[in-house]
């Protein structure tokens, strides 16, 4: 578990794929430390364990599902990433519960400078958009943003402060980009028992609906 507010951000070293499996090493001194063999860290908002470490470089490996869910099998040499450790039960809760399981990928629509921060416009599917509501947690590349009050049905809008822009890998991020996205964990609770609720309730219509149709032809 995951508090969205980054540690450091980490710099890929190498790639390298094989039998479907991408291997990450990453440069991050501050973190790599603190870490041991089979610990949970987030890379870009991503649960990932590590498998290797050494004089300040961490070494993932992320299988196919991952690198379909996610823009890490798009990483190369070079790139900086967004890099958390999980949280240990002394640890003061921040930010908000982040899980590092990512419900999809975003894309940057739209990045504009005002009165002091950047506002980021991110194309999202229709399924993740039913689970955003304005004001909500939600974690944009393992950063905890909040949702913003300007929701389309395909589109949401964060607003990153200075020290965001500073601090993560957003404060880079151009138009075009994709961007992991996980959205609040007790949305999507209420989400899944609230469907069937749904679906009984539009069957319930549509059997109201047809026998009011039968009755009009009588």
């Amino acid at each position: 578990m995951f508090t969205g507010l980054i540690t450091e951000q980490g710099t890929i070293s190498t790639v390298r794929r094989a039998g479907g499996i991408v291997r990450l090493t990453i440069h991050a001194p501050r973190t790599a430390p603190r870490l041991a063999i089979g610990e949970s860290v987030a890379i870009n908002g991503v649960c990932l364990s590590v498998v290797s470490t050494r004089r300040g470089m961490l070494t993932f490996e992320a299988i196919q599902e991952t690198q379909r869910l996610t823009n890490l099998g798009r990483l190369a040499a070079g790139d900086r990433v967004n890099v958390e450790p999980s949280l240990t039960l002394s640890d003061r809760l921040n930010g908000h519960l982040v899980l590092g399981h990512i419900d999809g990928l975003g894309r940057i629509r739209r990045r504009a400078q005002q009165a002091g921060e950047v506002v980021v416009e991110i194309q999202v599917s229709r399924d993740l958009r039913r689970s955003l509501v304005p004001k909500a947690p939600i974690a944009v590349d393992g950063v905890s943003l909040t949702v913003g009050g300007r929701l389309t049905p395909t589109t949401l809008t964060v607003f990153l402060i200075p020290e965001t822009m500073r601090k993560t890998t957003l404060g880079d991020c151009r138009v075009g980009d994709a961007v992991n996205i996980e959205v609040d964990y007790v949305a999507k609770l209420i989400a899944q028992f609230a469907k069937p609720r749904q679906q009984q309730l539009t069957q319930l219509l549509r059997g109201v609906t047809k026998r009011n149709r039968h009755a009009a032809l009588d």
